[in-house]
């Protein structure tokens, strides 16, 4: 299990806990960082994180062909509710929100994607996603 969080450098984490939102350019090391990781787990990892579009999508993928995406689907309000309700005991402040919605370029259509419910409780998810892993490895 690797948290994407974990690997944005300190300048990123600043910026986000004084919510400005994270560039292209600030994203591509943390990216290429997240990849590196996968690289090295050869046998398979979970990475946690937002991986907004879809370039970003194709940076990990080149570090690890056959990647597979979980996509949670989520609305607006919903995220806001969320990211509010864990204010201060996160980097990621409710401000920044709106931001990644805006940046957000949803991989629905892209292959090795799973879209699920991300309001659904999480062993239904599980279910959801063991259930599609066991055929995308079978």
């Amino acid at each position: 299990m690797i948290e994407g969080d974990n690997f944005h450098s300190n300048k990123s984490k600043r910026l986000m806990r004084s919510g400005v939102p994270l560039t292209d350019a600030l994203r591509a090391g943390w990216l290429e960082a997240l990849g590196g990781e996968l690289a090295a787990h050869p046998a398979g990892a979970v990475v946690t994180c937002s991986a907004l579009k879809r370039a970003y999508r194709d940076v990990l993928r080149r570090h690890a062909p056959g990647l597979l995406f979980v996509f949670l689907e989520i609305s607006y309000e919903e995220a806001l509710r969320r990211v509010t309700a864990r204010a201060g005991t996160h980097l990621f402040p409710p401000s920044l929100v709106r931001s990644q919605f805006a940046t957000l370029e949803s991989p629905v259509d892209e292959s090795g994607v799973l879209p699920v419910d991300a309001t659904r409780p999480i062993p239904d998810l599980v279910a959801q996603v063991t259930h599609w892993m066991s055929r995308e490895f079978a």
